[in-house]
């Protein structure tokens, strides 16, 4: 169905090929897998199979793509659209109407579909995604869980043979993306649909892979089964670690083969506890009390009141559509606040001039380049340091701590996903705010960076800020946060020390708590040190 042949992908003016020399066939009915470091070149790999690479990035691509017969050289996107079909990280940005039904639609006009089967693709795809309840809603009055899944849906209805999903699932809670995962294997193995998918959170997806590409960064490409590329690559999730920990052979890729393996390590475990973590009796740093937000007759916030303190990390979790974004941007002072009070260090954000704002409260939204605005990775990173008062090269650093070796004269908007957000990230951080929001603040990152994100965190919460992240990352959450505040319909449901909320809901429980479930044990991190 797909077969690269000899490819290789140099960018204009880069003196190395993102991919380099990559030979391999996918066949019919495969779901295959591509995962490595952020920025190691998994995009490129992707848009290469719909000929977005290069008629639309530019570069140079050497060798060939062949899918379904058609060379990607011959065939531009617009001719290979009927045979694949791609969803992007950013699902806002490959929007081309206005509401989800006619998004659903849209792309089934283009190819000429009778009036009468797009209809019934249309009602089949918005039960199978479970987002009937949005059809008349305006795109971007969704959340941004509720666009990626409009986003797959308006691929799935134009029955392509190949489905092409950039980090499918990183804005989605962890039943959504479960519900949309099923959703695509059942694609898979009913119609023989081909499926690539690139994800950093292997711990929802590696489970139902056929096959792994893993891209080390050096443009090669290592090819073969999950279990066995995961037996050595720098980038494993949890379950694989605990399986290398444990020395478990062949590693199990399912919570419910760990669970058979892991008899013998509970009991080396038993009666022991990992380390203590509980919320802040630190001062306040701030107080909101009685917030409302409503989008017309949508109450987005109902009445929440909420406390941070100095030195806590807080993980603001929920469904798709709970309120969590609109809750930061309420208590930040920029967004929509109908009712109720905010205290930051004596004063409401949304009273004061933007800069002194920015000083009080940071937020990192879910579309973070939307915060960048200069022309080099150098420029940002020197106005962040002159915005903020701080010393000449803090941004750099920051950055560098991140995601080391982004060159000073990148454009912003030439970064990968990951890598541009690691950006966005060093340019709040740098104002060092008493308050810091992040809202899904790891999409697009992997596991080396995401643990380097988190020794930042710790590092601003032991300097006195309190920290907010929103995020469906529930390894994140384990590994990071003191305290977790769930949100459903507007209101907060659950509030409470992280081992107690997230082991109480299987939804939110990580890897680790799930195969050691009863012990209390969340990360493989307090595993290894209990061993040792």
């Amino acid at each position: 169905m797909i077969i690269f042949d000899r490819v290789s992908v140099t960018y204009h003016e880069a003196t190395e090929a993102v991919v380099r020399d990559v030979s391999l066939t996918i066949d019919e009915g495969e779901l295959c897998l591509v995962t490595g470091a952020t920025g190691a070149g998994k995009s490129t790999l992707l848009r290469a199979v719909n000929g977005l690479v290069p008629h639309f990035t530019g570069g140079t691509l050497a060798g060939r793509v062949v899918v379904d017969g058609r060379d990607t050289r011959d065939f531009p996107p617009r001719e290979l659209a009927d045979v694949v079909g791609m969803v992007v990280q950013d699902p806002l940005h490959g929007f081309v109407t206005d509401t989800v039904e006619e998004e659903l639609a849209y792309g089934m006009e283009q190819l000429g579909v009778p009036a009468s089967t797009m209809r019934k693709r249309v009602e089949e795809t918005l039960d199978l995604l479970g987002i009937a309840e949005l059809r008349n809603r305006p795109l971007r009055t969704l959340s941004g869980g509720q666009q990626q899944r409009v986003a797959i849906g308006a691929v799935l209805t134009a029955h392509p043979r190949v489905i092409v999903l950039d980090e499918p699932t990183s804005a989605l809670d962890p039943t959504a993306a479960e519900d949309v995962l099923a959703a695509v294997t059942r694609l898979v193995h009913d119609l023989g649909i081909t499926v690539l998918i690139s994800e950093h959170r292997l711990e929802r997806v590696v489970q139902y892979a056929d096959r792994m590409l893993y891209l080390p960064g050096d443009g090669t490409v290592v090819d073969g089964p999950p279990a066995a590329v995961l037996a050595t690559t720098a980038i494993a999730p949890p379950i694989v670690e605990l399986g290398r920990l444990a020395g478990w052979d062949p590693l199990p890729l399912s919570v419910r083969d760990a669970r058979r393996r892991a008899s013998s390590l509970r009991e080396r475990l038993a009666g022991g506890n990992p380390p203590a973590r509980s919320p802040s009796d630190g001062e306040p740093r701030l107080t909101a009390r009685g917030v409302v937000v409503r989008y017309g007759d949508l109450v987005a916030v109902n009445r929440i009141d909420l406390d941070l303190r100095a030195g806590e990390v807080v993980a603001l979790m929920g469904r798709n559509g709970s309120g969590k974004s609109s809750l930061l941007w309420a208590v930040q002072g920029a967004g929509a606040r109908q009712r109720g009070t905010v205290d930051v260090d004596g004063a409401d954000p949304a009273r004061l001039a933007p800069a002194q704002a920015r000083r009080r409260v940071g937020l990192v939204p879910q579309t973070p380049a939307d915060l960048l605005y200069l022309d080099t990775v150098a420029a940002e990173c020197t106005a962040a340091d002159r915005e903020s008062g701080s010393d000449a090269g803090v941004c750099r650093a920051l950055l560098d701590r991140l995601v080391p070796g982004i060159a000073d004269d990148r454009h912003p908007r030439d970064l990968s996903e990951g890598q541009r957000l690691a950006l966005v990230l060093a340019v709040q951080l740098t104002a060092a705010p008493s308050v810091v929001l992040l809202d899904e603040p790891t999409r697009g990152l992997d596991y080396p960076t995401k643990r380097r994100f988190a020794d930042i965190v710790r590092d601003l919460a032991a300097r006195g800020a309190a920290v907010v992240v929103a995020t469906h990352d529930v390894e994140l959450v384990a590994a990071l946060a003191d305290r977790v505040v769930v949100m459903a319909q507007g209101e907060v449901v659950a509030d409470g020390p992280t081992a107690e909320v997230v082991v109480a809901s299987p939804t939110f429980a990580p890897q680790t708590a799930k195969i050691l479930h009863p012990l209390p044990w969340l990360t493989v991190t307090d595993v290894a040190s209990a061993l040792a």
